[in-house]
């Protein structure tokens, strides 16, 4: 049996220095849950996250020390793992991401699609 290869990760914007500032048990959440998907798995913890239709957009909550975090990626684009967002959820009233956060991710999705478009564009130049 052929294993699947390891689909590359792109970290959009900010969010890999985002990652890197969270505290340690957070971060091993994330990166296992962004490995697994790397690796064509799907970490236990992770959602579908709403509002962004069948864009495939995924994400992980860790919660540390009374704060909650969020790791937000997408497998969307063939072969591609793209993390949009991870960053603190800093909100009082429940569980809904704040909007700003939610419009943060859909820019990035959107440059995601963008820089994967311009990849296949030039696998086809070859």
């Amino acid at each position: 049996m052929s294993k699947q290869p390891r689909k590359p990760i792109k970290w959009v914007g900010s969010a890999k220095r985002d990652l890197d500032a969270m505290p340690e048990d957070v971060k091993d959440v994330f990166g296992h849950a962004i490995d697994l998907a790397q690796a064509g798995g799907k970490h236990q913890d992770t959602k579908v996250m709403t509002g962004f239709g069948s864009a495939g957009v995924l994400e992980v909550v860790e919660d540390d020390r009374g704060d909650t975090y969020r790791a937000v990626y997408t497998v969307k684009f063939s072969g591609w793992v793209y993390v949009l967002h991870c960053f603190q959820k800093k909100s009082k009233c429940g569980i809904k991401t704040p909007k700003e956060d939610m419009d943060l991710i859909y820019t990035r999705l959107k440059a995601a699609k963008l820089d994967f478009e311009a990849w296949q564009k030039r696998q086809g130049a070859r």
